[in-house]
């Protein structure tokens, strides 16, 4: 064999391979640009129209009628205003993507022309403004605008796409109830998940990755502190709860510093403490509520663990009695960590860096933020989720500068640039899924 002339002609296959998938590309993203007018209009009004976690409806009603308009066949009220739309087209892999709908108690500041005005209840009875603070009206869009574009290009690829508009991601509760009401069991079961999320922290028309554990495992902890309250000017004939509430928080803090391994990240965080009404007045209880973050359920499990262990021999070296010791309760709000298949997300970065070129596409480290999107890939599928850079470039830069601090996700001051933010979104998640589905 003349091994010249074989390189040289893989070499040929090679480029000419990538010379078309160049083509495609550039077609793809004129399509995307031709549609952009009309992407950004559903953007707006989504951004205008928020909706609290569990008050989904009216969003769930668009993204039904937009999946439909397009040819999806969509189921709606799956674990509560979730839909699944599904769309077969041959034999082949089934890829799922997902976005979350949900929007935040937050007044909005951005002083766009769009910004929201929408108040509602919140589930506590109070009333409340309402904004995308975290960028779900994009992550909306872009799912509209990647089903746009699948189903005209359906000869391009083979199998099964279902795309599912999740409820409740703030409440880390919309994939549990989905699952829960028979995602993978009334539905076709996903060789591969993916989603995205927009950064806070990355230039509009990039996007980052992370391989491995992305997002954290989220606990909310409660302690209810008891004491034995009493006058003021007597606390020796009292248990002052203030007083051992102060050192279960400064306890707790050992946990990271003495009981985990420095290089195993974890965050245990006391966002409240409330306890007694008067000057002169020491009480019989003050009430905490922590947030726990990890990776690894190990790891979890000993945080929460300790948190009890703290809580209650602390109280018992103060001389509480047994049956006034406190009471720590874990809540039912757990976020499992979101992690990304290393392999599916070689695989997909790879067709990224040829779209967008190595520049475009970063790779960065975990962060302690959650995510519920981890809890499909906990029903051993693999899953990836990509982060979405969405603030405007001029001033990315100059935070890079150290000139001004960028608004994080939940500020009343976020505001995503809808472009290139929107094509950047469907041009990454429709090339993901020709991948997957096309088998390139």
């Amino acid at each position: 064999m003349n091994y010249r002339y074989f390189f040289a002609a893989i070499t040929l296959s090679l480029g000419l391979s990538g010379m078309a998938m160049a083509q495609e590309t550039s077609i793809l993203s004129k399509a995307i640009a031709d549609d952009y007018s009309y992407l950004d209009a559903l953007y707006k009004h989504l951004h205008t129209h928020p909706e609290l976690s569990f008050q989904e409806e009216q969003s769930a009603a668009r993204m039904r009628k937009e999946l439909e308009d397009v040819g999806f066949d969509v189921t709606p009220n799956v674990g509560g205003h979730g839909l699944v739309a599904i769309m077969k087209n041959g034999a082949g892999p089934t890829v799922l993507i997902r976005a979350d709908m949900d929007a935040l108690p937050v007044k909005e500041m951005t002083g766009k022309p769009y910004a929201s005005r929408v108040t509602a209840v919140e589930q506590t009875g109070q009333e409340v403004s309402v904004m995308h603070a975290c960028g779900h009206d994009v992550h909306m869009t872009v799912f509209v605008g990647t089903a746009r574009r699948l189903a005209k290009m359906k000869d391009q690829w083979q199998g099964t796409l279902v795309m599912i508009g999740q409820p409740a991601e703030e409440r880390g509760a919309g994939a549990k109830a989905m699952l829960e009401d028979g995602l993978f069991e009334r539905f076709p079961r996903p060789d591969y998940n993916i989603a995205l999320h927009v950064s806070a922290s990355l230039d509009a028309g990039r996007i980052a990755y992370v391989p491995g554990y992305a997002l954290a495992n989220v606990d909310s902890v409660d302690i209810t502190v008891r004491g034995i309250g009493g006058h003021g000017a007597y606390p020796h004939a009292t248990k002052d709860p203030i007083v051992l509430a102060s050192q279960i928080v400064m306890g707790l803090q050992t946990i990271a510093s003495r009981e985990v391994d420095p290089q195993d990240p974890i965050v245990v965080t006391v966002g409240s403490i409330h306890g007694g009404a008067k000057h002169n007045v020491i009480s019989d209880q003050v009430d905490l509520q922590l947030t726990v973050r990890s990776y690894s359920d190990e790891t979890r499990d000993h945080i929460l663990n300790s948190v009890e262990r703290i809580a209650t021999n602390t109280a018992r070296a103060f001389g509480i009695p047994e049956d006034r010791l406190p009471i720590v309760e874990v809540k039912d709000e757990y976020t499992p960590a979101t992690y990304n298949d290393p392999e599916l997300t070689a695989r997909l970065v790879n067709v990224w860096e040829s779209v967008f070129g190595d520049d475009q596409v970063l790779k960065v480290g975990p962060v302690m933020g959650g995510e519920d999107f981890g809890r499909y890939g906990r029903e051993g599928i693999p899953s990836m989720i990509v982060w979405l850079g969405a603030v405007e470039p001029e001033k990315f830069a100059a935070s890079q500068r150290g000139e001004l601090s960028l608004p994080s996700l939940h500020s009343a001051y976020f505001a995503p640039l809808p472009e290139p933010t929107i094509k950047t979104g469907v041009l990454t998640m429709t090339e993901a899924a020709l991948e997957l589905l096309a088998g390139r």
